[in-house]
Order: C-alpha cells, then structure tokens, then sequence
C-alpha cells in the first residue's frame, strides 16, 4: 500500500512539474534518423537468447535532468530518460542515443538556458528516401514538432544522425545528397524555421559498399547547407 502512495505521489508531482512547464519557453530540439539517433548504445544480442538486450546502464551524461523533458508518443511531455526512443521506435530493442547527453551539455554550458524539450523522431533501418515529404517518417515528424511548438516553445536545432541504410544501394548513394538537401529544405519550410540549426553526424560506418559516396554526400556543404 505505502509503494502505491509513493509511486501516486511521484506521478502527481511529475504531472505537476510538466504542466508548470508550458508557463516557460519550451527549447526545442528535434531528433530525427535511424538507429543511431534512436539509440543503440548498450544494446547487444543476449549470449543464451540471441535477442537483442538493453544493459540498463546509463552513462553520467545521459542521466536525467529535471530541465530536460521529451515528447511521448502520444504528444504528451514527459521527463526525459534513457531510453528516449522506447515508444517511437517501436518494435526494436532501444538503448542510448546522443539525445539526453547533447541537452545536457548544453545545460551544463548554458545554466540559464531554460527548459529544454527533446522530440524523439527517429527510426531504425530507415533510407533517407523516406524522410521525404509525403512519406509517414517526414509527416509524422512534422506534426510531432508542431505540436512541441504549440506548447510554447520555439524551435532551437534538429540533431540528424542517418545514412548506413543509403550505403547498400550504388542508387541510393548516388541520390543521397539531393535527398538530404530537399529533406532540410522541405523540413525548415514546412516548419517555418528557414534558419532551423540541423547538426549532422557524419557517416563513420554503414550497411553496404557505399559508406565514401554517403559520407561526401554529407560533407558537401555548398550544395546542402546545414
């Protein structure tokens, strides 16, 4: 009985601490990619099972920070802790991504900084072709950001961590860097953010035979500007 007020108590104060929340400027920042992003860190196939397995070890930076919130799935703002994607890649084991640790340095750079919310978009395994507009990836994140505005809040930067699955394909290496340039494009228009800061990680492995053709793809900066 005494756990179930305790576990009551925290839930009413965490609901509390949320809806005080929207009284503030809401950073947002978006997280949008494949495995990566969603976060594989930690993950690794279970010696007796053969099945994919968090360890449940959350490093010092990723730990969660009572400034730092994310939006759920079904659009609600939540504290933030690892795993961040649990409920957005669904359908796959989700471990340690790089979104907790970035907000977190920032809040440790910046103190008054305010409120940050993250908005885990990201999804494993997935080409850059569909992340373009009119496919359920681009429209879904769309409206996850739009709904993280609504709330107040104003639109910081986009963390984008994708590519191994473009490597496999000679095409889809070729097609990449006209598929990234009208992805932020389309993306900060559609937002209406035309100067939305993207930080993009650059491909150190993939998939397939095509990780060089990818990389530079990413690195050619005159013809996508991030």
């Amino acid at each position: 009985m005494l756990s179930f007020i305790v576990v009551a108590l925290l839930a009413h104060a965490s609901h509390i601490q949320c809806q005080n929340l929207l009284h503030h400027k809401l950073n947002i920042i978006i997280l949008a990619g494949q495995s990566n992003m969603a976060g594989r860190g930690g993950v690794a196939n279970d010696a007796s099972t053969g099945v994919p397995t968090w360890d449940g070890v959350v490093p010092p930076q990723c730990q969660p920070n009572p400034s730092i919130f994310r939006l759920s799935a079904d659009l609600a703002w939540v504290r933030a802790r690892e795993p961040i994607h649990a409920d957005i890649d669904a359908g796959k084991t989700d471990g340690i991504g790089p979104g907790m640790s970035f907000a977190n340095a920032v809040l440790t750079k910046e103190p008054d900084f305010g409120p940050i919310g993250l908005v885990p978009s990201a999804v494993g395994g997935t080409t850059i072709n569909e992340w373009q507009k009119g496919e359920f990836l681009y429209e879904q994140l769309v409206k996850r950001a739009q709904m993280a505005q609504q709330s107040g809040g104003v639109y910081r930067a986009m963390l984008w961590y994708q590519g191994e699955a473009d490597t496999v394909s000679q095409e889809d290496a070729e097609l990449y860097e006209g598929r990234l340039k009208t992805f932020f494009n389309d993306l900060r228009s559609d937002l209406h953010a035309p100067t939305l800061p993207i930080f993009q990680v650059v491909l150190a492995s993939g998939e397939g035979p095509y990780i060089e053709e990818v990389r530079e793809a990413q690195l050619n900066k005159e013809k996508c500007t991030i």
